[in-house]
């Protein structure tokens, strides 16, 4: 992984002067701390932050191809390099590197835009093309990187984050109150934006190139489709399972390749243990892996950490994770995923690629996806069980199955009571509606609004982010399965936009670690989309190929283990008696004023509940309320108060670095012309 910015001037305009990219550059040193890159000429600015994880020898950034008329600053990588890079020799091309970097920009050369479905990665490339003058901006299939754009008068800046727009200076940062407004219902912007005005975000499975004008001409090269494989219509549970672990088991072979070691995350749970045991049956060497503990054991997973460990034959590491912790974390958390977050569950994974980095390592494999893709998580639950409530609504009997969903919440009889079921009842004879299953929760999370003031409410628009993931439907998708139109939902309005952001790159890359996600390998994810929904799921029990898949590597503790999903403490560790100062000092009325994002009144009564009840909350909603002020009051301390200070900082510690790369077309021109 890496750290990608620049500035692509217009036709009339000034270039971008190499101090100001050396500032942009400098913000994102966490992303790249082996060294420094530059390329300039009179159109644009290319400069990178390197991590050093293949071809650690003369790989430098920007890279470019035999003639030098194709420049890249990319970051991510690419799984399939190897392969690729044999096809281009073969048809004549020159390698000056080991890099899978080169690899992309010959790939452009020989195939043009096509190349980009050929790369099995995880990427996020700005691509220079000097002749036609074209620059284009493209993320992977998933939108596992993360790639900025802003437009400001006759330059266009672009960036891995929002923070070395601003660096540079040419971008001022100001927020945009209705994509704040969604974070406070969708727990993100819509994947299109950030919560920043002006400053959009490259989708994922796009290809964006701006033109010697500057006009972006935008193309999707690819897009999920569930609609099922008929062929496979018929296959067996046991089938299904061949086929996923051989497709796993080759998805990992190509993420253990590094020129580094490379270790696992273990969370006790399925998909990281699946991850681990298939890792460790194709890499029989020493192997670390990590874990997160939690002092609260409403939360912990450890019995089940270890024990995953010990069969598979790793070194494990842990962290224990405490309230004081959590306080600790979330400042830097925010300040590197660049939004509102409206649960505390990325300040432990902040904490745990500290403890990656500390241990000598830079590569881990994540289980990250398979919820998604293998139909993991409750609300495929929830929505099969409200669809079929909602053929019989008078019924007594068919809400009762609602006590097997969230098997780790509302103990206590609670899913037996008339409010657990008037909730899920909302809304739920609107099957014909697109996002039926989703409305439930952004419902739920939308009251957090309520803190929010008046003018920010204002222009809260559920409709627009709606309309926005809708433009965007594959053909067909009416037609799918019920299941089908859920997973797509999820993985387009939640996996994209808020987990892989900021449970993953923004938390890792701030401690300077690569997560690499064998469930969202092309192969694997296109053989899930293709699979009957009976090996995904069969009445309430899910993930059923890959439970298959881990009775065979596995304990059978946890093959048969209900999913758990990943939280933490919330308002439990922010509120009441050992509340950090600074949630007084930035919910005060003063510091709520200053930023008149958030309503004083209405933040002073539920914050006062929740240090009257030691962060005890009733509600979660009350607590992702609480949580999503908080952090929106940081995020404002960050860019307003903070941003220049910091700025300052990393450029002096960009001067004290190693720059490996400087080419400077525009300067070799001047000299010349001069001589």
């Amino acid at each position: 992984m890496c750290g990608v910015a620049g500035v692509l001037a217009g036709p009339r305009a000034e270039p971008p002067d190499l101090d100001e990219l050396k500032r942009m550059i400098a913000m994102l040193g966490h992303r790249g701390p082996d060294g420094y890159g530059f390329y300039r000429d009179e159109r644009i600015g290319l400069a990178h932050a390197r991590l050093s994880i293949v071809g650690l020898a003369g790989g430098f950034q920007p890279i470019h191809n035999e003639d030098r008329s194709l420049w890249i600053s990319f970051n991510g990588e690419i799984f399939n390099h190897v392969e690729l890079r044999r096809d281009l020799e073969a048809r004549g091309h020159r390698f000056y590197t080991q890099t899978d970097t080169e690899v992309i920009v010959h790939g452009f050369e020989e195939y043009g835009p096509a190349v980009w479905s050929k790369l099995n990665g995880q990427f996020a490339v700005a691509l220079w093309d000097t002749r036609r003058r074209d620059l284009w901006l493209v993320r992977d299939r998933l939108g596992i990187l993360p790639l900025f754009y802003a437009r400001q008068g006759d330059h266009l800046a672009f960036a891995s984050e929002a923070k070395a727009l601003f660096g540079g200076g040419r971008i001022a940062p100001e927020f945009d109150p209705a994509r704040l407004s969604q974070v406070f219902t969708h727990w993100s912007a819509a994947p299109h934006g950030s919560v920043f005005k002006g400053v959009e975000s490259v989708p994922a499975a796009t290809a964006i190139r701006f033109d010697a004008n500057l006009v972006p001409h935008v193309d999707r090269y690819w897009q999920p489709d569930l609609s099922g494989d008929s062929s496979l219509a018929n296959i067996s549970l046991d089938e299904a399972a061949d086929r996923l672990e051989e497709k796993l088991l080759d998805a990992i072979r190509l993420r253990l390749r590094a020129d580094v070691p490379v270790g696992v995350y273990i969370s006790g749970g399925l998909d990281s243990s699946v991850i681990a045991a298939l890792a460790r049956k194709l890499d029989t060497t020493h192997m670390h892996s990590f874990g997160v503990r939690f002092t609260d054991a409403g939360f912990d997973e450890t019995p089940q950490q270890r024990l995953v460990a010990a069969h598979v034959g790793t070194e494990h590491h842990d962290i224990l994770c405490g309230p004081q912790d959590i306080q600790a974390a979330l400042p830097d958390v925010v300040w590197h995923g660049e939004a509102p977050l409206v649960r505390t569950a990325p300040a432990p994974l902040f904490l745990l690629s500290r403890l990656v980095r500390d241990s000598g390592i830079r590569v881990v494999l994540s289980g990250e996806g398979a919820d998604e893709w293998l139909a993991g998580y409750d609300i495929f639950k929830e929505d099969k069980v409200r669809r079929f409530w909602a053929r019989q609504p008078e019924s007594k009997a068919r809400p009762k199955l609602l006590g097997r969903v969230h098997p780790f919440a509302a103990v206590n009889g609670q899913k037996d009571s008339p409010l657990w079921q008037a909730f899920f009842k909302r809304g739920m004879m609107d099957t014909d509606q697109s996002f039926y299953a989703h409305r439930t929760r952004w419902q739920n999370t939308a009251w957090s609004q309520r803190l929010l003031t008046a003018d920010v409410q204002a222009t809260a628009d559920a409709a627009a982010f709606e309309a926005h993931v809708a433009a965007h439907l594959p053909d067909g998708w009416s037609r799918w399965s019920p299941l089908a139109r859920t997973q797509w939902t999820e993985i387009a309005t939640f996996m994209t936009p808020y987990l892989l952001a900021s449970q993953g790159d923004r938390v890792a890359m701030a401690n300077s670690i690569e997560v690499r996600y064998p469930f969202l390998d092309p192969e694997v994810d296109d053989l899930c989309a293709a699979l009957p929904d009976r090996v995904k799921m069969l009445g309430l029990r899910d993930k059923l190929a890959l439970r298959r898949v881990a009775a065979r590597h596995l304990p059978a503790e946890i093959g048969h283990r209900p999913k758990r999903p990943y939280r933490a403490p919330m308002t439990s560790a922010l509120f009441g008696a050992g509340a950090p100062s600074y949630v007084h000092d930035l919910l005060s009325p003063d510091a709520l004023a200053r930023y008149g994002l958030a309503d004083p009144t209405a933040v002073a009564a539920l914050a006062e509940k929740a240090h009257r009840q030691d962060g005890r909350m009733s509600g979660e909603r009350e607590e992702m309320a609480l949580v999503g002020v908080l952090t929106l009051q940081m995020l404002a301390h960050n860019v307003f108060d903070e941003f220049p200070q910091r700025v300052r900082q990393q450029r002096d510690a960009l001067e004290r670095a190693e720059i490996h790369v400087l080419e400077d077309c525009l300067d070799t021109a001047r000299s010349t012309a001069a001589a």
